[in-house]
């Protein structure tokens, strides 16, 4: 049974929803301000899914395969990422899918290298 994808040591969980197929939402708690909002998301089956969380006006997509599993981290860095809000999720039956959803520290830009 595959579970869903971890966070790294340093990111706070928000939300988790368990490997289910077709379509469902997810709810996640708000975190700091400042902070990115992390949705991860594993799936496995043929079909693409999509997920679009309203409150920060952000979706994607992500290809699913047969008999392989595949997982995919998106982290958005902007306003709202620090309210609670939800994530819908439309996928085929034929694919099982498991979200976790986080807050980490803001995305720091690398400094320029020097040369």
């Amino acid at each position: 049974m595959q579970t869903p994808p971890e966070l790294d040591v340093s990111e706070t969980l928000a939300g988790r929803q368990e490997m289910t197929s077709g379509g469902a939402s997810v709810a996640f708690s708000k975190g700091r301000k400042g902070q990115t909002l992390i949705i991860a998301v594993r799936c496995q089956g043929e079909g693409k899914i999509k997920v679009t969380v309203r409150s920060v006006h952000v979706s994607f997509s992500q290809p699913c395969v047969a008999g392989e599993s595949s997982t995919i981290s998106n982290e958005v860095d902007l306003t709202g990422a620090d309210r609670d809000g939800v994530a819908s999720v439309e996928a085929p039956s034929a694919v099982r899918w498991s979200m976790t959803i986080g807050h980490g520290a803001p995305v720091q830009d690398e400094p320029p290298g020097e040369g």
